[in-house]
């Protein structure tokens, strides 16, 4: 018994030294990296296409290839990441690290954010089909799926409240991308070293579209990392829509959110729904 765990320990110490596990929050972070954050399905793995089309503009991204471009810190190990080139894009989902210098914060409504969750949860088996969305919407808000991360607001707030107005920190908002992708990619070009032509930001656009990753998951989304082990009746590029949640959310957890997050709503523009009028106190953005 003895002799197993001295075995067991040395074996860690070995993957910790040559930081061969995947350690989160205690990857190696380099000054010149590029963080692509947000919440949980708020758009991440779409923008890791848009600025990786955008940067590799002569070979167009696939779910085969995004990994080793743009990869997701929770899916390799540091050793992997650190041997990559330089400056690195990399995929993050982490609360407020101070050891991150260039940050694109990518930010959804949390209604949408919600639906989201509860599909990708379902793709994963964490319940079946018939799991009422009623029935998650409070457990996903008091971060039972999440509990590392905390909540959507918990998480942005972790970022403003620490890095909004001050350089190398760009919120970018999913609907703005969905509105003008070419436009949001022309703030996001300098911070990747990128001259932002018109005929490189429409190909990157383009190269991204919502279809055209439909089809590739169709393709490939049984080799990727990210949906390998989990329900190929489901897709991982749903609607990739806004306002969704009209449709989906009971009234009850469209207020339930609104009323807990209503100030944060706010400061980012989100209209409250027509069934709830904005929680007192709040003040309306000004945009």
């Amino acid at each position: 018994m003895m002799i197993k765990r001295i075995a067991k320990h040395l074996s860690r110490v070995n993957d910790v030294f040559w930081r061969t596990t995947r350690i989160e929050r205690e990857i190696t972070v380099f000054p010149d990296d590029v963080f692509l954050t947000s919440y949980p399905r708020s758009g991440n793995t779409w923008c890791r296409f848009l600025l990786g089309n955008l940067v590799y503009h002569n070979d167009p991204m696939t779910f085969l290839n995004l990994e080793s471009r743009i990869p997701d810190m929770y899916v390799h190990s540091d050793r992997e990441m650190r041997n990559l080139p330089r400056p690195r894009m990399i995929k993050s989902h982490e609360c407020f690290d101070p050891r991150y210098k260039k940050i694109v914060y990518i930010v959804r409504d949390p209604r949408d954010v919600a639906v989201s969750n509860y599909h990708w949860e379902m793709k994963k088996g964490s319940f079946n089909d018939q799991f009422p969305v009623a029935q998650f919407i409070p457990k996903w808000m008091e971060s039972e799926y999440w509990p590392r991360l905390g909540s959507w607001s918990d998480h942005i707030t972790s970022w403003l409240s620490t890095r909004e107005g001050t350089k190398n920190f760009l919120v970018i908002r999913y609907e703005d991308l969905q509105a003008d992708p070419v436009r949001e990619l022309a703030k996001v070009a300098p911070m990747l070293g990128v001259e932002p032509t018109p005929e490189r930001l429409n190909n990157a656009a383009q190269r991204s579209s919502a279809d055209r990753m439909r089809e590739m998951e169709k393709a490939q989304g049984g080799k990727w990392v990210q949906t390998r082990y989990t329900r190929q009746d489901k897709p991982f590029v749903r609607k990739a829509s806004s306002g969704n949640w009209r449709s989906v959310l009971p009234k009850e957890s469209v207020a339930l959110i609104e009323e807990k997050w209503g100030q944060l709503m706010t400061h980012f523009g989100y209209e409250f729904s027509s069934a709830n009028a904005a929680p007192a106190g709040v003040l309306q953005a000004t945009r």
